[in-house]
């Protein structure tokens, strides 16, 4: 073997043993990868199985869609329906009916008055707000009188069927609106919250149609300051006619309803 093919041997075996010496920290380095995923897959799995998966919890509903619902349902069951009523049992001259939906009428204008008081963010509209629908729902099951009147009716006779109907789903609504009242009697102390703002958005959308319908009727202006002080007044009103009946009426009276 000459020199030069000598040489050329050792350049070969050199070369081959670099490529060699690459490979193999190739594969080793697989390996620790490899088996570094596997460490790492096998401590995250019990962390995985633990954890709650996202798409199998149920959102809430906003808070502001529940009370805008609150208010539908007002508009439906304690304005909608005991109007109808009340026109359908006065053309129908049924004296029992429209002495209960009189009187319904009577006590649920106090739902009108927090909707007053609500227009110009008046703390006091938070508890008018809870105290309404529990009234209302006292109102129409409270009289003697009128629920043994109602009851002799035949229950097949449409207005009939229909008030009793209209008087549990108002009981059913009139829960519902004061427990979702009562999560607002906090805002009395400060209405800057951001749950306390959701309970001025319907008050303040009515007050602007009532604002445009004044002008174009009469002229003048319908302000949030003039709405909260006639609320302000027909509250005052409101307080003492039930007083007025707790202390004298029905000590007198009892459960009949009378001339209430």
């Amino acid at each position: 073997m000459t020199a030069a093919s000598r040489e050329g041997w050792l350049d070969n075996a050199v070369r081959q043993l670099a490529w060699d010496e690459r490979r193999l920290n190739q594969l080793s380095g697989e390996k620790g990868s490899m088996n570094w995923t596997l460490t790492t897959l096998t401590e995250l799995r019990p962390a995985l199985i633990m954890t709650p998966s996202r798409t199998s919890q149920v959102p809430e509903l906003p808070y502001r869609t529940l009370v805008w619902l609150t208010y539908r349902l007002a508009a439906m069951f304690a304005l909608g329906l005991p109007f109808v009523l009340l026109i359908w049992a006065s053309v129908r001259r049924e004296a029992s009916m429209v002495r209960l939906l009189t009187i319904y009428w009577k006590i649920a204008s106090l739902l009108a008055i927090s909707v007053l008081l609500l227009t110009d963010q008046r703390p006091i509209g938070y508890l008018t707000t809870f105290l309404a629908p529990l009234l209302m729902v006292a109102s129409v099951w409270f009289w003697v009188d009128l629920n043994e009147e109602l009851a002799d009716l035949p229950p097949w006779r449409p207005l009939p069927l229909t008030v009793r109907i209209w008087r549990w789903a108002l009981s059913g609504f009139g829960l519902i609106a004061a427990a979702m009242a009562s999560t607002s009697l906090a805002c009395m102390k400060d209405v800057a919250g951001a749950n306390c703002r959701v309970w001025f958005e319907a008050p303040q959308g009515l007050h602007r149609v009532a604002e445009r319908l004044f002008d174009f009727v009469f002229g003048g202006q319908w302000t949030e300051a003039v709405a909260a002080f006639i609320g302000y007044v027909a509250l005052v009103a409101y307080v003492v006619g039930l007083l007025q009946w707790l202390l004298v009426r029905l000590p007198r009276q009892g459960r009949v309803a009378g001339e209430f």
